[in-house]
């Protein structure tokens, strides 16, 4: 027996006959058993045993608390279970499942993977589990068409991300389960076997919570100690009401103008925020002329929400949604989720009624007062209008009669394209007029921009006929003599017609994937230039601040943002890269701002660092000081924006994130450490900027990344 034939296939089970038996009947591969099924959960299908252990990876002998589940010990990155199975066991299958059990106290991200035979494409789904929960994997199958990156969090089953390749079912005949990520600590956590089921998959019932309720009445973690923690709901009132009248009388540095820019150098004033390139550098402008420097905060909003769908049981302390508290839940229509608000609960039992109100002035005070001059993503951004606090915006990306062809790209070529950007742009009526309004994103970390492939190959792939489709077939016939030539370019049997329309299954490479990549720029100079178009016949005075890319972006990408006033991308490295914003702003001739960036550490009680990973909250202010510096120094960068104000929730978001990123904590209760280092920071920004002083550079050790 070779080491991709199971017993089945030694005993003459032909593929046929084993794809009917497994949908049927749900035999075992890798060892004996059947239909999965019980009184709970009634799952059936073919149950997948695991071949061997990978890496260092142990089995325990010790009862795990969810039935049928093993205890593993993991102590490094890669280790994990392989699984075999004949090609095309998996074909008939809706989902994989299985139910799992992470222990400790810090988080583990995980990756299922499945391949086609040793060296074939494979197909990766990431996703982490929540500390001493039962979570219930319900991997769909229709995952390894690339057409989603996200999927829904179910409980503890955190933010599942497809990415690697395309993969056919038919040919797949492996997959792992492995540790992604764990921050370089060892893990702990218990499993049963996956079953490959043709059946929609039941949501987990009933939870397993080792430890109890995994948050206190303040929203903080139960399974961790600190120094910072709140002790009592008297301390919380007594800190926020200490806060609120401090607050008025909180300033931004006296070399500051009202905007927040420098006193020292002055342009032209125009009354609205614009760039400006003096010969040395990049600035902003602020609206009455002075040079500006954009040190952003993210999120500045009520924001430590923690998904609690199905999670009730986890919960301490759980608000009546009574009219005192209709600001503590909120529901996401579009994600099917239920959070509760902590922090806003903690505003609710210090002020009552006035809440909000006290909130505002804290939070606009603390900014103030650490010499962050901009209210940057994700906020609430009308507090800063109200404020004349600089404050930037995220137009809403929903495009309502055009259909997305890969991902979130849209059918750019369809005409009703055209009509949603005019009312896209329409966003922008409110605070066309308004000199704090800095400038606006037009969309934030497209899903196309994760995947592995241009969004023209998955076009064709998922997409079987749209106008973009039609526009790239008369682009191949402007290119080709006929579809002969067509063919033999792209070394397979095709024709302008299975280009324009139907189902597409053949492998793209070579000079396919040339044409491909070129017309997928075409199609995001098309999509850009005609969103930047309609916006600036709307407000022609704002800045057009880009799609905050999630990384430095492709070339092909990038020829396409030149309707932009200032390229943005969200960048979380120890540093921003000079050469390659060097590029981008000479290639675009546009200053660069990074929309998101942080550091975080596991001394006060959340489960994972975040993605930029340090000590402790001492290192993160020395971070902070590196980075914003070295961002200040770099001639082509004209901001930088930390993501977020607040601590995520231990529970997590929406999503899952459950980080320790913020300045504050559910409670309110700031960060001492790394608001002193932003402080300091701020104060010279403008000093470092024009090259008076050097940058700070005492840098702390950077830790294994320990995020989802």
């Amino acid at each position: 027996m070779t080491n991709d034939q199971t017993g089945d296939d030694k005993k003459g089970l032909d593929r046929r006959t084993f794809i009917q038996v497994c949908a049927l009947t749900g035999p075992s591969i890798a060892g004996c058993g059947g239909v999965r099924a019980s009184a709970a959960d009634g799952i059936r299908g073919l149950i997948l045993k695991p071949e061997r252990l990978l890496g260092k990876l142990k089995k325990e002998g010790t009862a795990a608390p969810i039935p049928e589940a093993i205890w593993y010990d993991s102590e490094a990155e890669g280790d994990g279970l392989l699984y075999r199975f004949p090609p095309g066991s998996l074909v008939s299958a809706r989902y994989l499942t299985a139910d799992a059990l992470l222990d400790g106290n810090f988080q583990t991200v995980y990756q299922i993977l499945l391949q086609e035979g040793d060296s074939g494409p494979l197909f990766r789904l990431q996703f982490a589990l929540l500390n001493q929960c039962s979570a219930r994997i319900r991997m769909p199958l229709s995952a390894v068409d690339q057409n989603r990156w996200m999927f829904q969090r179910e409980g503890a089953w955190l933010k599942p991300l497809a990415g690697g390749a395309r993969v056919n079912l038919e040919r797949v005949d492996r997959m792992t389960f492995s540790v992604l990520r764990a921050g370089g600590r060892p893990s702990r956590w218990c499993l049963i076997n996956f079953t490959a089921t043709p059946d929609e998959v039941p949501k987990l019932a009933s939870l397993v919570l080792p430890k109890g309720a995994l948050l206190d009445e303040l929203g903080q973690s139960r399974l961790h100690d600190w120094a910072g923690k709140s002790k009592s709901r008297s301390e919380v009132t007594e800190r926020l009401k200490k806060q609120a009248a401090a607050a008025s009388a909180l300033k931004f540095p006296a070399h500051f103008t009202k905007f927040g820019g420098w006193k020292e150098k002055r342009f032209e004033a125009t009354g609205f925020f614009r760039t400006e390139r003096d010969g040395k550098r990049w600035w902003l402008v602020d609206p009455e002329g002075y040079a500006y420097w954009s040190a952003g905060m993210d999120c500045v909003r009520v924001d430590t929400e923690a998904n609690c769908e199905g999670l009730e049981k986890t919960l301490t302390w759980q608000p009546e949604p009574s009219d005192r508290y209709k600001g503590v839940y909120s529901a996401r229509e579009t994600r099917r989720s239920r959070s509760i608000n902590y922090l806003a609960a903690n505003f609710i039992e210090a002020f009552g009624e006035t809440w909000y109100d006290n909130w505002k002035r804290i939070a606009l005070g603390e900014l103030r007062r650490l010499g962050f001059n901009t209210v940057a993503n994700w906020s609430d951004w009308q507090i800063a209008r109200e404020a004349g606090f600089p404050y930037v915006r995220p137009l809403s990306s929903r495009l309502p009669k055009t259909r997305a062809i890969y991902r979130d790209f849209p059918d750019v070529f369809a005409p009703e394209f055209q009509e949603d950007a005019r009312l896209f742009a329409q966003q922008l009526s409110e605070t066309r007029d308004d000199p704090a309004f800095l400038g606006y994103f037009l969309m934030n970390e497209p899903t196309w921009g994760f995947s592995s492939e241009l969004p023209a190959v998955g076009m064709l792939y998922n997409t079987p006929e749209c106008a973009t489709r039609q526009e790239l077939a008369r682009v191949l016939q402007a290119k080709y003599a006929d579809g002969q030539a067509l063919a033999r370019a792209w070394e397979i049997e095709t024709s302008f017609d299975e280009i324009a329309r139907g189902v597409w299954k053949k492998t793209i490479k070579g000079k396919a994937l040339a044409d491909l990549e070129e017309f997928s720029g075409t199609m995001t100079q098309r999509f850009f230039k005609t969103l930047s178009q309609a916006c600036r016949e709307v407000d022609p005075k704002h800045l057009n601040l880009g799609i905050r890319y999630h990384t430095v972006p492709p070339k092909w990408v990038v020829e396409g943002m030149r309707t932009f006033d200032v390229f943005s991308m969200n960048c979380y490295r120890e540093k921003v890269p000079f050469q390659d914003t060097e590029t981008i702003s000479q290639m675009l001739n546009m200053p660069v701002m990074i929309g998101e960036w942080h550091f975080g550490a596991l001394d006060v009680g959340l489960p994972a660092s975040g993605i930029g990973h340090v000590k402790d909250q001492a290192a993160r202010g020395q971070a902070y000081r590196v980075y914003l510096e070295d961002a200040a120094a770099n001639p082509h960068c004209v901001g930088v924006h930390w993501f977020t104000l607040y601590d995520q929730s231990a529970l997590g978001r929406f999503d899952g994130e459950n980080y320790n990123i913020g300045f504050l904590d559910v409670c309110n209760r700031p960060y001492d450490e790394i608001a002193a280092a932003a402080k300091a920071s701020h104060e010279r920004v403008y000093d470092v900027a024009s090259g008076r002083v050097e940058k700070y550079a005492d840098a702390p050790g950077y830790l294994p990344k320990l995020f989802m």
